[in-house]
């Protein structure tokens, strides 16, 4: 039986008529009539009493009667639900991101959450080299990533340029100066994130090229806990920019410009290619791109293209 079927009968049942029905859903007596056989047939009981004149219903049809009007009801609910999904009245929001890419969420998720209050929002958080496994798994619909995966499978959107600085403790030596080389930086002591990357990798390789030492003599496992450690010392850190904005604002780091170091970053929100977004996950990119028009650099929202 199906949904069609029943709407059917239950408006025959509420009519207690064929012709009455037949009215109502601007049909033909015999449509009507062979609907409910069709029915009767499939669930292999008689629905209404043939010899009653005032169309009641069998022991069996009162029986179905409950069962579809439950079934209508959850129709209905469902449309509705689906309504307010579409309508951005409720629903969930599911992003992935690391220590460092939740920096550029956070003000993003704020203007979002102004606009559309009725929307949960959870951002997973996710090693960046994750980000397409846990995208292809579904385990979230938009990842933040300072990677661009493989542009066959996933469409990335362009949207915060970021830098790499080299931080201090306000008394380090190197803090009054403003600026240093890498030649510089030999006997100095490193903190550095436990955690392999690309970014790592390209530090050391740019620290071999100009033939100076790199002191990681500290491994921390937060970004929190490297500027932490920095501001009560004599150490040095390379940090993303975005994640001691606030503490170089308020004093309690510094940073020194190093031109061999000056990487750029480019940070983008990744989704699969074949993915079809929700409608909250399709309003979140549209808040992306208003903040970007709004506030301008280091915000932006620029479309990848795929390559082949």
């Amino acid at each position: 039986m199906d949904l069609t079927q029943l709407e059917v009968f239950l408006i025959v049942a509420e009519e207690k008529s064929f012709s009455r029905a037949a009215k109502r859903l601007l049909r033909t007596q015999p449509a009507v009539s062979q609907v409910i056989r069709k029915l009767e047939e499939q669930v292999g009981e008689q629905l209404f009493d043939r010899a009653a004149r005032d169309g009641s219903l069998t022991a069996s049809g009162e029986l179905l009667r409950e069962y579809a009007l439950r079934l209508m009801a959850l129709r209905q609910e469902a449309t509705s639900a689906l309504d307010e999904l579409k309508n951005l009245d409720r629903g969930r929001l599911q992003l992935g991101a690391n220590e460092y890419t939740c920096l550029y969420l956070l003000p993003v998720i704020a203007e979002f959450r102004r606009q559309h209050p009725q929307i949960d929002v959870t951002v997973n958080r996710i090693f960046a080299s994750r980000i397409p496994e846990e995208l292809d798994r579904r385990s979230f619909e938009l990842a933040v990533s300072s990677f661009r995966p493989d542009p066959a499978h996933f469409r990335s959107i362009a949207v915060y340029n970021d830098s790499l600085s080299l931080i201090a403790s306000p008394s380090h030596p190197l803090a009054a100066a403003g600026s240093t080389s890498i030649t510089k930086l030999g006997n100095e002591v490193f903190v550095a994130h436990n955690v392999a990357s690309p970014l790592r990798r390209r530090v050391i390789e740019t620290f071999q090229k100009y033939r100076t030492p790199l002191n990681m003599l500290i491994e921390l496992p937060t970004i929190e806990a490297i500027k932490k450690y920095v501001a009560m010392g004599d150490s040095l850190a390379l940090v993303p920019q975005l994640t001691v904005a606030h503490e170089i604002e308020t004093g309690e780091l510094v940073r020194i410009q190093v031109e061999e170091l000056e990487f750029k970053r480019v940070l983008r929100l990744v989704q699969r290619r074949q993915g079809t977004l929700s409608f909250a996950a399709r309003a979140f990119l549209t808040t992306v791109r208003q903040m970007a028009e709004r506030l301008g650099p280091p915000y932006f929202s620029q479309v990848e293209r795929a390559t082949s």
